[in-house]
């Protein structure tokens, strides 16, 4: 599978992790590289769109994805 089309411009990368590169690139390994079914980030863009998507939430809060989408559609 490809990288998360969204991977290049994802603020979670470009605003919270510049200076964690090591993490960053344990993170993007896990839910931006091939599937990106379990990144939390990908789950509201998908359902809803890039706005809907809070700046504050890490790939690995699914609950608060499935949350986010459940108050809004």
């Amino acid at each position: 599978m490809a990288d998360c089309e969204l991977l290049a411009t994802c603020i979670f990368f470009n605003d919270h992790m510049t200076d964690m590169p090591t993490m960053s690139g344990i993170i993007k390994q896990r839910y931006c590289r091939g599937s990106n079914t379990q990144c939390a980030r990908h789950l509201v863009y998908r359902r809803l769109d890039r706005e809907s998507v809070p700046t504050d939430l890490y790939p690995s809060q699914l609950e608060r994805a499935e949350q986010i989408v459940g108050d809004r559609e």
